[in-house]
């Protein structure tokens, strides 16, 4: 270690300086040496408790009453979750509740926090260390395997390359052949007609001889040859050769070239907890009535949501409670739908148009004619889900972006049928780890999943066992197991499907009103935003 570092991390006297001080008071939090301690207790101001060092934080420290001060609380009230001291007991307002000694309860805390220190330090952060180290690992083997995986589609490739081109100079080779049989046969023809065009010059040279001679012996022998040369020489028919290229099926290419599996991810299965806890309930500014509620959330981070009601502000809370920040839409217009981009941007559905907040500015993303945009889901691609309702009521699709660019529609099934119901209710979507696209229809009564190339997979209508109870998806969100949850909002409950449609279990046991929009952070947390109380609870579900 070096030694400057090592003496500037020596604990001192915080009156003197002086090294390594043996005493400490453990209410004003300051560290002393035997001779500073007459002096620190002479301040008659407040209260001390000098005590040893190695004994410090021993104290523990009492709250005040707000109701009654200086009083100081004792006890804590289970029921009202809040610190009392003697005279809140006397006053009989507490009376049948449970309450809960305070010393117990910060003994007990101590002996769980050092317990949890030592676990976090010596178990728990070395593992998380050891899988950090290990994904570059795992990042460089992936891009080997493709490396080689694409390595043998070349060669496979090189291979039919060199068998198609040996077919085609086969083919080549033997039209030469053909062409010189037909070139030959023109030849011989060609030589029989020379041959005749000879021989019929010289009949005429002769013939016209004859016509000059008087000598009746020659012209008494005269035997015409006309009739040899009446007739061409003998022509051949031909039926020359021709092409017919084989249509192209991509299926027999497949065939021909091999086959190439699915990338499958296999996570384990989740253990859902039988009774989920409610870990923080972040009380938003929304106010709460029916001209201000909460419909939309959106982790920043595990420990920042962005939010969205009936109003033209989207605020951005931590668990606290606190607004770090607000933004107001560009059109003064209610946002339909909010997003968080891969980069941490926000994104949100306008009437007419898609919008990006940077800082402060506001950019129009996409503008629409003829639509209007809804919900908003980002992809692990970074594309942006959009659900698309036509100004004419008639029709909803889905459209995925990149940028401003539009990649990819969904709105049928293969018997030409809309997926989708017609404008009218809301219609969340998220994608799935499989990449499924999951929408919750709740026009429809359902939950529509299609994969990434929008081929239905299945509608989600609700567990047959309680096919009675109306089923009213709003919200829909997914986790790391690829499992599906549904705000039931009439019902007051979240549903959790697996990636097949598979009922598993009901989170119902929470307190939850009228649960809305809904986020799964990185940790496998639920974010839930309840529309009338204008609460977001974060919910533990799952070990």
């Amino acid at each position: 270690m070096d030694p400057q570092h090592s003496a500037q991390d020596i604990v001192r006297c915080d009156l003197c300086e002086t090294p390594v001080p043996l005493m400490c008071c453990d209410i004003c939090h300051i560290d002393l040496c035997i001779a500073c301690v007459v002096e620190h207790l002479s301040d008659n101001s407040k209260e001390h408790k000098v005590l040893p060092y190695k004994e410090k934080g021993s104290t523990i420290q009492y709250p005040k009453c707000q109701k009654h001060p200086p009083k100081i609380c004792e006890l804590k009230c289970e029921q009202c979750n809040i610190a009392i001291c003697a005279s809140c007991i006397s006053s009989g307002s507490h009376e049948y509740h449970k309450k809960e000694d305070m010393l117990k309860k910060f003994t007990v805390n101590k002996e769980n926090i050092e317990k949890d220190l030592q676990e976090l330090k010596k178990i728990i952060f070395p593992k998380y260390q050891k899988a950090a180290t290990n994904i570059p690992v795992r990042r460089a083997d992936a891009k080997k395997h493709s490396h080689i995986l694409a390595s043998a589609l070349d060669k496979e490739g090189e291979a039919l390359h060199t068998e198609i081109d040996t077919i085609i100079q086969g083919m080549k080779s033997e039209i030469d052949d053909m062409d010189a049989q037909h070139i030959a046969a023109i030849d011989r023809q060609a030589d029989a007609i020379n041959h005749a065009i000879t021989e019929i010059t010289q009949a005429i040279l002769d013939l016209q001889d004859l016509l000059d001679s008087n000598d009746a012996c020659l012209l008494s022998a005269y035997t015409s040859r006309n009739e040899d040369f009446r007739s061409l020489p003998a022509q051949f028919q031909v039926n020359l050769p021709t092409f017919t290229p084989q249509q192209i099926n991509r299926e027999h290419i497949y065939q021909w070239i091999g086959c190439l599996s699915k990338l499958t991810l296999t996570y384990p299965a989740t253990q859902l907890l039988v009774k989920p806890l409610v870990h923080a309930e972040i009380e938003t500014d929304f106010e709460g009535h029916l001209n201000h509620q909460l419909f939309s959330l959106s982790c920043l981070s595990d420990e920042k949501i962005w939010t969205s009601g009936n109003n033209k502000i989207i605020k951005l809370y931590n668990l606290k409670g606190e607004v770090l920040k607000s933004v107001q839409t560009k059109s003064g217009n209610v946002p339909r739908d909010i997003a968080v981009t891969r980069s941490g941007g926000l994104v949100y559905a306008d009437y007419s148009s898609i919008n990006r907040v940077s800082d402060t500015q506001i950019q129009t993303l996409v503008s629409l004619r003829g639509w209007e945009p809804s919900y908003l889901c980002i992809t692990s691609s970074g594309d942006l889900l959009v659900i698309m309702e036509s100004n004419d009521g008639k029709q909803t699709k889905v459209v995925r972006y990149f940028g401003p660019t539009e990649k990819q529609c969904i709105q049928w099934d293969d018997q030409g049928k809309p997926l989708y119901s017609p404008p009218g209710d809301t219609k969340y979507l998220n994608e799935n780890r499989n990449l499924d696209i999951c929408v919750a229809d709740n026009k429809a009564c359902a939950v529509v999943v299609v994969s990434s190339d929008g081929k239905l997979r299945f509608r989600y209508t609700g567990p047959l066992s309680n096919i009675q109870s109306n089923f009213d998806p709003v919200g829909i969100t997914t986790d790391s197991q690829a499992n599906i949850l549904i705000s039931d909002i009439m019902n007051r409950r979240i549903h959790i499907v697996d990636k097949d449609g598979l009922f598993l279990c009901y989170i119902d046991k929470c307190g939850l009103h009228h649960p809305h929009g809904l986020y799964v952070d990185s940790r496998d947390y639920l974010f839930v935003a309840e529309q009338i109380t204008a609460k977001v609870k974060k919910i533990k579900y799952c070990k």
